[in-house]
């Protein structure tokens, strides 16, 4: 069921899934004001119990630049990789992976969570992607637990990643997904690259700063 939250700044949907341990995922309105404070106060909610014995935050960005509908995670990952937050803290408390220049995409994600595990002892792994959706859901951006199935939308089976998933919804699925990936417009994917950089810097100066 879909439900607004009363202390939000925008326009926030909750979907509340009836399952034996009931989860919910938050819709963000990535086009109204305060989309970005609500997306912090959210993960921001999330984090705070996960990190508080000390566990390193790794935000694994996932996508490709070849398709602009997929491009959002290395967006994403290379606007964080330039801030502030990450330059100054992010060898001691932060990783990210997946940018630009070193995207994680399918032909390395296997590769990459194994680096993460190696390197890294008891994560907490933010999964950041594009996603398909309803039309009227196009440009929101979901938060919730659990992991993230990448590739889902276009059947490519890969691993489930993530104790924590962001999504940011690029286009209305259909029965030609990879098509409509490649045909989405690059200025919804800045838009949402750009709310959902902010977001989390907003969120993470509560923790790393």
């Amino acid at each position: 069921m879909y439900k607004f939250s009363k202390n939000s700044h925008t326009n926030v949907m909750v979907k509340t899934s009836i399952t034996p341990r009931t989860q919910q995922s938050i819709y963000i309105n990535s086009g109204r004001r305060g989309a970005s404070a609500d997306f912090a106060n959210f993960l921001r909610a999330l984090l705070r119990p996960r990190l508080a014995c000390g566990r390193k935050l790794v935000l694994l960005c996932i996508g490709t630049d070849r398709i602009t509908g997929d491009s959002l995670g290395p967006i994403i990952g290379h606007n964080l990789a330039k801030s502030r937050v990450i330059r100054k803290h992010g060898s001691a408390e932060l990783a990210v992976y997946g940018t630009l220049d070193c995207p994680v995409h399918a032909k390395n994600l296997s590769q990459t969570l194994s680096d993460i595990y190696t390197q890294h002892t008891d994560p907490l792994v933010v999964a950041v992607d594009a996603s398909l959706g309803r039309p009227q859901n196009v440009g929101f951006v979901t938060i919730g637990e659990g992991a993230l199935s990448p590739g889902a939308g276009i059947e490519n089976s890969l691993p489930s990643v993530g104790e924590i998933y962001v999504t940011g919804i690029v286009n209305s699925f259909g029965t030609a997904n990879m098509a409509t990936l490649q045909n989405t417009r690059l200025a919804l994917v800045i838009k949402l690259a750009d709310v959902m950089t902010k977001g989390f810097v907003l969120a993470l100066k509560g923790f790393i700063i």
